[in-house]
């Protein structure tokens, strides 16, 4: 029996807390056959978790979580079996990446106004890559004592209307489709059951992803309940999307969310890894 590969994981590349070679071998612990590792507008992983993967046997496909602005909210577009030497998308990535610089010192310049110096260098020390993100801010924060958890965080320093909250001005679902389709690769929307669209909306989103050549939706997430499930199944197959499965995993960290715990698709779906295109695009490690 097939098991179900988990196409959307992070590293230290960007914020996970699992080197790409470690993430690697802990997916092969767990079990795990096919596993993508997607990390946040970038691909500096890649090269690492291909040259595990290789030694462990897994089957590794390259991708990458591109951030984008879509009617008024940050929606995530996970690229499956990217050509990871494109210049469109290596450029694409790279302004992404000089917002998220600019975005991390203006978080932290907020942070300073309200009490918190130090959280920019703090942040950059719980950073094992380039990219620094709202999460190393909040575990320096943490660190720091001055919330409780993660989530904590987030509730009181870095939303809408809290101290650090810097609103997200990223790249046009069209610009972030494009990118993923010059490399090759399939273009999925990221656990949407987190942007908490009303089914109008999302049906609208789904929409100009067709529009665009998008091909699929995560349908399976670690952060889905499993109404979910059948709830973006129904999506899926009412638009006549590919269906894809991720943990959505960042580290031992959140022990709710593990590779090789993917529940099956719900009946009815075409998964997106029987796709002809998946299969010549996969850039397998093994």
């Amino acid at each position: 029996m097939l098991k179900i590969p988990d196409l959307h994981t992070h590293s230290t590349a960007s914020d996970g807390t699992l080197s790409p070679t470690a993430l690697v071998e802990h997916a092969v612990a767990a079990g795990v056959e096919t596993l993508a590792l997607t990390d946040h507008d970038t691909l500096a992983g890649i090269a690492e978790a291909q040259d595990a993967a290789a030694r462990c046997g897994l089957r590794l496909i390259p991708g990458v979580e591109v951030s984008v602005t879509w009617g008024g909210r940050t929606v995530h577009i996970v690229g499956l079996g990217v050509d990871t030497a494109s210049a469109t998308l290596r450029e694409g990535l790279a302004g992404l990446q000089a917002y998220r610089l600019w975005r991390a010192e203006e978080i932290g310049r907020r942070l300073a106004k309200a009490g918190y110096d130090g959280a920019l260098e703090g942040a950059r020390r719980h950073a094992a890559g380039t990219l620094i993100g709202r999460t190393h801010f909040a575990r320096f924060l943490v660190q720091r004592g001055a919330a409780s958890d993660l989530r904590d965080v987030f509730k009181h320093f870095l939303v809408a209307g809290k101290p650090g909250h810097v609103p997200g001005e990223w790249t046009t679902l069209e610009q972030a489709l494009g990118w993923i389709h010059a490399a090759g690769g399939i273009a999925v929307i990221a656990h949407p059951a987190r942007y908490d669209f009303t089914r109008t909306k999302m049906r609208r989103l789904l929409g100009e992803l067709k529009e665009c050549g998008g091909r699929g939706l995560e349908v399976v997430s670690g952060s889905h309940s499993r109404d979910d499930y059948f709830v973006y199944a129904r999506h899926a197959r009412d638009e006549g999307l590919l269906a894809s499965a991720g943990s959505d995993y960042h580290g031992p960290e959140k022990p709710w969310i593990e590779l090789g715990r993917l529940p099956p698709l719900p009946d009815g779906c075409t998964p997106v890894w029987t796709a002809p295109a998946f299969a010549s695009a996969s850039g397998a490690g093994a």
